[in-house]
């Protein structure tokens, strides 16, 4: 069993061999990506590497297309996802302040994952609830209606 930086653990050695399977393939890159990104959480430096050594691409195009996709990330995630809605409807009801909420109670800014791996914060242009605006998710929890006070709240339920 192999460590990786982050201390999350994962059998490297499956992983590789799953890429192997792919020698000389490059239009399996999107099927080893996904399993990287399954098996550890993010995607790191030396996979993509072997990746690219492996599938017979460059550095860039595994990172360009491993980029693309707003489901691959290159940083490790927390354990708790957290959305918010930054469209119009919830924009206009203060989505602004709810962001600045939580980036406070978190100690992140946007796109950053806390030190303790705990929270992601992420901000997206739509969920698709406008009428609940505005909305936050965490993990697959709905919050409708945020005010910046409740944020502190919200966030006590995932202690």
């Amino acid at each position: 069993m192999a460590c990786c930086q982050d201390h999350q653990h994962y059998d490297r050695d499956a992983l590789i061999s799953f890429i192997e399977g792919y020698r000389g393939q490059p239009s399996g890159l999107i099927q080893v990506l996904s399993r990287i990104q399954q098996t550890v959480g993010y995607l790191p430096k030396d996979l993509l590497a072997v990746t690219s050594e492996r599938l017979d691409l460059s550095l860039t195009e595994v990172y360009g297309t491993a980029s693309f996709y707003a489901f691959f990330t290159f940083r490790p995630r927390g354990r708790h996802g957290i959305t918010l809605c930054n469209g119009t409807a919830c924009y206009v009801k203060g989505a602004g302040q709810v962001l600045e909420s939580l980036e406070q109670e978190l100690n992140i800014r946007a796109g950053d994952t806390t030190s303790d791996r705990k929270y992601s914060l992420d901000v997206v242009r739509c969920i698709g609830c406008c009428a609940l605006a505005p909305v936050i998710t965490i993990d697959e929890d709905v919050y409708a209606g945020v005010d910046p006070e409740k944020v502190p709240e919200i966030l006590g339920k995932y202690e």
